[in-house]
């Protein structure tokens, strides 16, 4: 199999690694988490970049690109350790608007791809425990419009988004998949509370409250619209996690490089020349995995969630080990604010967690492999 990347797909690479490599250096980033992760700003500089419509349709302005094109771009904000909400609105948002009407789609496609809005998704309730079609909120028709009520938590840049795009139960029980909705609301309209807070890795998140809030309609049956943006969320996770790990290992091998034990550099040192080896290791079985599940979200759902949920195990597993393993390389220092590498640990920490943990996704993967029991024939 090929693994090349074209020429379009390194020159993507190289525009945004120069944009992170001047535009968006550590002193930056420290600065914007310190003062509560408000990156709307950093948001609109992607948009210079084109990077904000890389999922959005031709017709609405977008550049129509795959999920290669994806993953190149997050691998990049990973080793930037960029702190804007861009999987959230320019990757996982456009494809839960690909059910959309088109005139939602025409509505709302051009404002993602220049990002005169930003819209991101609302799908976490309290006590689902990563559960996607555990859905609570209510959706209710009332003379023609729809309105919803219910409350979202962990809700990318909440405060500072100007829609949302949220799940919503039209009928069934708490956990069915059946009968799940998903719809549009704009953060002006009636009846909708979006409060936000700094998050651990210094991005921003927030709480999204609906009492009979106007929502415009995506669609009545999301619920394989839901699945599949989720999956594009997952794989970018991998993604910005493999960046993030290769940066944090290049720096780490960097202080073995240079710091002075016993009147030797650490590099010498046996024990953590195995240590490190193990890191990169784990490195490469993420970078591998996350290619796997760039690859399979073109497939059918069965297989594609299957795989999506094997991915994220294996990314789990090494950015805790890759995070642990570089911070106790560096000791005291690796724990402190104003080292760069405590930064990358802390933002490991928080994709481990994203769209679900490692035990959850082992359990989806168990879930899914009851037919062999793990042997295939």
């Amino acid at each position: 199999m090929d693994f090349e990347f074209t020429d379009d797909q390194v020159s993507l690479r190289d525009a945004v690694a120069k944009w992170v490599e001047k535009g968006f250096d550590f002193s930056r980033r420290h600065a914007l988490a310190k003062a509560g992760g408000k990156t709307r700003e950093v948001y609109a500089e992607l948009a210079e970049l084109g990077l904000t419509g890389l999922a959005v349709p031709e017709a609405h302005g977008g550049m129509a690109f795959g999920a290669v094109e994806a993953m190149v771009v997050m691998e990049e904000l990973g080793r930037g350790l960029v702190n804007a909400p861009f999987a959230a609105a320019a990757l996982v948002s456009p494809a839960l608007l690909q059910a959309a009407p088109q005139e939602v789609q025409a509505a709302w496609f051009p404002k993602i791809a220049d990002a005169s809005a930003l819209v991101v998704p609302a799908l976490q309730e309290r006590a689902a425990r990563y559960k996607l079609s555990h859905v609570t909120t209510t959706a209710t028709q009332a003379g023609g419009a729809w309105q919803l009520s219910g409350q979202k938590s962990v809700v990318p840049a909440a405060d500072e988004a100007d829609a949302f795009i949220v799940p919503a139960r039209i009928s069934g029980g708490a956990s069915d998949t059946a009968g799940i909705g998903l719809f549009l609301v704009e953060k002006g309209a009636s009846g909708v509370t979006a409060t936000g807070y700094a998050t651990q890795d210094g991005g921003r998140a927030g709480e999204l409250k609906l009492a009979n809030a106007t929502a415009t309609l995506i669609t009545t049956d999301g619920w394989a619209t839901l699945e599949k943006a989720v999956d594009v969320g997952i794989a970018a996770a991998c993604a910005e996690g493999v960046g993030a790990m290769d940066r944090m290992v290049a720096i780490t091998v960097d202080y073995l490089n240079t710091r002075k034990q016993f009147g030797t550099t650490l590099a010498t040192f046996q024990a953590l020349r195995h240590r490190t080896a193990d890191v990169k290791m784990q490195l490469e079985l993420g970078r591998s995995m996350s290619y796997y599940a760039t690859l399979k979200l073109g497939e059918a759902a069965p297989q594609r969630r299957r795989s999506i949920s094997q991915a994220k195990v294996q990314l789990g597993n090494s950015m805790r080990f890759v995070g642990q393993a570089c911070t106790q390389m560096h000791g005291g220092i690796g724990v402190t604010d104003e080292y760069i590498s405590s930064h990358y640990f802390k933002r490991l920490t928080m994709l481990e967690m994203a769209y679900g943990d490692t035990l959850h996704h082992l359990g989806e993967v168990s879930d899914r492999m009851q037919d062999t029991a793990g042997v295939f024939a």
